[in-house]
């Protein structure tokens, strides 16, 4: 079994943020691999990485990082591979990074989604790939179904709950 999606984060410290995005593709059954890679203190590997991605079947990155935030958009500098930055919480309540992997220049985009929101980049990941692929779709859609089923059921639960000034 070789990885379709990767999984960077700065440091191993990411881990517990970036097991989100680990967790949703091993519920879709999608290959993936965890690295640690600095854009600072490992440059060169984070090159050969980025470089190498495609030809060794990666599909979708996900790369995390915090405080300067610098790793996804080196990453998106040197792959033509969908990025995903994960904006990690280490300082400055997450701001720093998100803004980092927010504001990259033209043509060099990375998605970016919410301040330890890696469960969803693992979503969109699976979204991206799901493009081409019908039984993943098919399992996107069960997902997005079981997501609407939860709310209506807490709704269920919800009105049975009394109060009493409660109207519904």
């Amino acid at each position: 079994m070789e990885a379709k999606v990767s999984i960077i984060m700065g440091s191993t410290s990411d881990l517990s943020v970036m097991e989100g995005a680990a967790k949703i593709l091993d519920e879709f059954e999608i290959p993936f691999e965890i690295n640690a890679l600095s854009a600072h203190r490992t440059p060169e590997e984070v090159e050969r990485f980025a470089k190498g991605a495609k030809e060794r079947g990666i599909q979708v990155i996900i790369a995390g990082a915090g405080m300067a935030a610098h790793l996804p958009g080196v990453i998106a500098a040197m792959t033509t591979l969908p990025v995903i930055g994960v904006p990690i919480k280490a300082s400055l309540d997450g701001w720093d990074s998100m803004l980092a992997i927010l504001q990259m220049p033209p043509g060099i985009p990375v998605a970016t989604v919410a301040i330890n929101g890696a469960r969803n980049a693992g979503i969109l990941a699976v979204q991206m790939m799901s493009l081409g692929d019908k039984e993943l779709m098919g399992k996107l859609e069960n997902f997005k179904e079981e997501l609407k089923d939860k709310i209506v059921k807490a709704n269920k639960d919800l009105s049975e709950v009394k109060f009493k000034f409660k109207t519904n």
